[in-house]
C-alpha cells in the first residue's frame, strides 16, 4: 500500500508543521480513499485490504480534474481567491501522482497499445483503451486520449 502510506505519512508531517491548507487537502484525500474502501467492501473484489494503488491513482486523478473545473468556474465568476485555493489543493494532490506523459510519449503509448492488442479498426477501441489504462493510470488524461486513439484507428482502417 505505497500510496496510502505516503498520504498518511505526509498527513502526519502536515500536522506537525501546522500547515492548515495542506492538512485539509490531505484529509480530503484520506476521506476519498476511505469512501472507496467502504464502497468496495460489499463487492466480490474485496480482499479486506481496501483499495490498491491503481484505484488511489484514479481517485487522485478525479480529484485533480474536479478542482481544475472548480478553479476555472471561480475565475469566470471573478472569485480569484477561491480559484487560488483550488490550485493550492491541486498542487498537493499532484505530489502523489506520477509524472504526466507529454504529447510525444502519449502518441508512442497509443501506437504501442494498438500494436500490443492487435487492434485494426474502431471496434477494437475498447481493447486499446483498456490496455492504456492498465499501463498508464494516472499518467495521462484518458478523456483527451480517447479521441486520439479513435483517430489512429480510423486512419488505419
Amino acid at each position: 500500500m505505497g500510496l496510502r502510506k505516503r498520504v498518511g505519512d505526509t498527513l502526519k508531517q502536515a500536522m506537525k508543521d501546522k500547515d492548515a491548507t495542506r492538512l485539509g487537502t490531505l484529509r480530503l484525500i484520506n476521506a476519498a480513499i476511505k469512501d472507496q474502501d467502504i464502497a468496495q467492501r460489499g463487492s466480490d473484489s474485496d480482499t479486506g485490504e481496501g483499495v490498491g494503488d491503481v484505484e488511489i491513482l484514479a481517485i487522485l486523478g478525479k480529484m485533480t480534474k474536479q478542482r481544475m473545473e472548480s478553479a476555472r468556474a471561480y475565475e469566470e465568476g471573478g472569485r480569484l481567491d477561491l480559484a487560488e485555493t483550488e490550485r493550492a489543493e491541486i498542487s498537493v494532490i499532484e505530489e502523489f501522482l506520477p509524472r504526466q506523459l507529454d504529447e510525444a510519449e502519449v502518441s508512442d503509448a497509443i501506437k504501442a497499445a494498438i500494436t500490443a492488442t492487435g487492434a485494426e479498426s474502431i471496434r477494437d477501441m475498447g481493447k486499446v483503451m483498456g490496455h492504456l489504462k492498465d499501463q498508464y493510470t494516472g499518467q495521462m488524461d484518458f478523456g483527451a486520449v480517447g479521441p486520439k486513439v479513435k483517430d489512429k484507428l480510423c486512419a488505419g482502417a
